[in-house]
């Protein structure tokens, strides 16, 4: 029975770290933490027990008595931060529904969406998702789903409203949001994920995200 539960995953094949007392949660708090400094860090090759075990504070042993493997270990450190992360990136659909002026919600929505998904330790996150993902499929599967019910989802939402209301014709809600996120958030995304260091300059951007926006509307918008 402690085997099973030392195993557990959840849905996605994410370990699943069950309840504890105050100072083991701690210390697997603090394993977790400096195995995900590693792992970004270093990639999950070039990774080393030793410096997750140097950067914890914890004995090699308890690292092992906890997390049991480097594999098992990276799933939950790398699953966990990005929960953590995209968490607070979700944009604001309900109020895009009730907007008065759709373009300039749709440019302001789409441009700080763009901004945070930009952010250097998003970006190290992304690009090390996407680097793994042949060896660990089940962290390609969670954050596409974790960043669909937080991204994706609440827009979706706001497009059937807008459609429902007569403002946009949107026939398939969930392509159009597809659409709107390639043609906005995707282009300076797509740049900063395969050239490292790009500086993004916020006037770029802008207008990135404008045409983005207008392309979609020429579309979808009601006349």
């Amino acid at each position: 029975m402690e085997a099973e539960t030392a195993n557990a995953t959840d849905a996605y094949g994410i370990p699943v770290i069950p309840a504890s007392s105050d100072a083991v949660r701690r210390k697997r708090r603090a394993i977790v933490d400096a195995a995900a400094a590693e792992f970004l860090a270093e990639g999950y090759a070039a990774a080393s027990m030793d410096a997750i075990t140097s950067r914890s504070g914890v004995s090699k042993a308890t690292l092992y008595k906890h997390f049991g493997t480097k594999e098992r270990l990276f799933l939950a450190a790398i699953g966990g931060i990005l929960r953590e992360t995209c968490a607070g990136l979700e944009p604001d659909g309900s109020a895009l529904a009730e907007a008065a002026d759709l373009r300039s919600a749709l440019i302001t929505l789409t441009g700080d969406w763009a901004t945070l998904l930009l952010r250097p330790d998003v970006m190290t996150l992304r690009r090390l998702v996407i680097g793994e993902t042949g060896r660990f499929p089940q962290l390609g599967r969670l954050w596409y789903q974790v960043t669909y019910d937080m991204l994706n989802g609440p827009l979706v939402e706001a497009l059937t409203e807008l459609g429902r209301r007569g403002r946009l014709e949107v026939a398939d809600p969930e392509l159009a949001v597809r659409q709107l996120v390639a043609a906005t958030v995707g282009v300076p995304q797509l740049v900063d994920t395969f050239a490292p260091g790009t500086e993004t300059d916020p006037a770029e951007l802008t207008r990135v995200v404008t045409s983005g926006v207008d392309l979609f509307l020429a579309r979808y918008a009601v006349p």
